[in-house]
């Protein structure tokens, strides 16, 4: 290869960079003063100091050009140097996500590595609110905060980052830098709210039970966290997800306790689905249970998911538990919802997440007279078959 004769640069440490998009980088090895380029037959080659050819920066010409695909690696200086610059190649194109297309796939727990490797060393991550009701009242209680990855060069979701960390044991270390990068967005939006005279933010952060077990989350150590950036814990709600399975829920209630005494809200991510069964939400006594969204779409005509949502309502009142519907788009689905005694909900139509927190759609302008009619009648049918009412939710 062209590139690996007279390249050598003495003990400067250097990244090397591989990417089919020229005009990308042709753009950013102009701006970068000690840069060296090399067209490939498949591809392109930049080569520069490291503390030049940043990974911030990379991503910061990659948006600018469309966020092409890229690999960006540093050279390992120990190799000799036609070495160091072939296997620097293959890393940058493995992490590029374009490896498994020209016969160059790694193992999934190394490309996942790689994936939060990448995620982590960026700060231009997006946090988006979703505002959440009263579905009777219409009235705003608070917006759950959801993290939106910024990877030029890698399309990717959060549930993708979330699958890795799990499965590299990085969760702890996923759940803290997101936490600690919502605190920040929320805190900076607080101040500017509070400027205005309006009132302080509520809002819901989703967490692992690993995390929450962690001793940078204990209860007394995570209130100190948040108001050190002007946030009380009685704003804030924590979102136990899912994706995890819980051994020893001991120590899980233990720390749920300590959390719930100095004021935050503690909910149950989507309940009905993976491991927030009865057991788990029973041992845990939330104070919000979260109805999966597979369960809430297209309730108004599922009686068997109806039913559900009726124990549920059953199930959480008797232990003081609000209940959540998630993923509410049909007015015909909120309707139901509504009359089977559902108190809050959230879904793209009552208001979609927004990098700035919007106000919910009036609940009014969602309602159909008709609509509520229909439902209403379907539930005193449904009792009159036999099925238990539902009992009220003490707030």
């Amino acid at each position: 290869m062209r590139f690996l004769a007279g390249s050598r640069r003495g003990a400067v440490d250097e990244r090397l960079l591989w990417s089919r998009d020229l005009r990308f980088v042709h753009r950013l090895a102009s701006s970068l003063p000690g840069a060296r380029m090399y067209e490939l037959d498949a591809g392109i080659v930049v080569i520069a100091p490291a503390d030049e050819l940043t990974d911030a920066f990379a991503a910061e010409i990659a948006t600018a050009n469309h966020s092409p695909s890229f690999g960006l690696v540093t050279l390992d200086m120990t190799l000799p140097e036609g070495e160091r610059h072939l296997v620097a190649l293959s890393s940058a194109v493995q992490q590029s996500g374009l490896a498994e297309r020209i016969g160059m796939a790694q193992s999934s727990h190394q490309l996942q590595t790689k994936m939060l490797d990448y995620f982590f060393t960026l700060r231009m991550h997006a946090i988006a609110f979703q505002p959440i009701v009263d579905l009777v009242t219409g009235d705003l209680i608070e917006y759950e905060c959801l993290f939106r990855p910024q990877m030029p060069g890698l399309q990717t979701s959060i549930t993708n980052i979330v699958d890795a960390a799990i499965s590299t044991g990085r969760t702890i270390e996923l759940d803290s830098f997101i936490v600690r990068a919502i605190l920040q967005r929320v805190s900076s939006l607080q101040a500017e709210r509070k400027a205005r005279g309006l009132p302080p933010f509520h809002l819901a952060i989703n967490f692992t039970p690993a995390s929450l077990l962690d001793p940078q989350f204990e209860a007394t150590a995570f209130a100190a966290m948040c108001k050190e950036v002007d946030l009380h814990p009685r704003q804030i709600t924590l979102e136990c997800t899912e994706q995890q399975a819980v051994s020893d829920l001991a120590p899980l209630v233990k720390q749920v306790k300590a959390l719930r005494r100095l004021g935050f809200g503690f909910a149950i991510d989507d309940a009905g689905a993976g491991y927030a069964s009865f057991t788990l939400i029973a041992a845990l006594r939330p104070s919000v249970i979260k109805i999966d969204r597979d369960i809430a779409s297209g309730i108004a005509r599922d009686d068997a998911k109806q039913a559900l949502v009726e124990a549920f309502v059953s199930f959480g009142g008797k232990i003081g538990a609000l209940l959540l519907a998630e993923g509410i788009e049909r007015r015909a689905d909120l309707a139901m919802l509504t009359a089977l005694g559902v108190d809050l909900g959230q879904g793209y139509l009552i208001g979609k997440p927004n990098v700035q927190p919007l106000q919910p759609r009036p609940m009014e302008k969602l309602r159909l007279g008709a609509t509520r009619h229909a439902v209403s009648r379907r539930v005193r049918a449904g009792h009159s078959r036999g099925r238990p009412a539902r009992v009220a939710v003490q707030r």
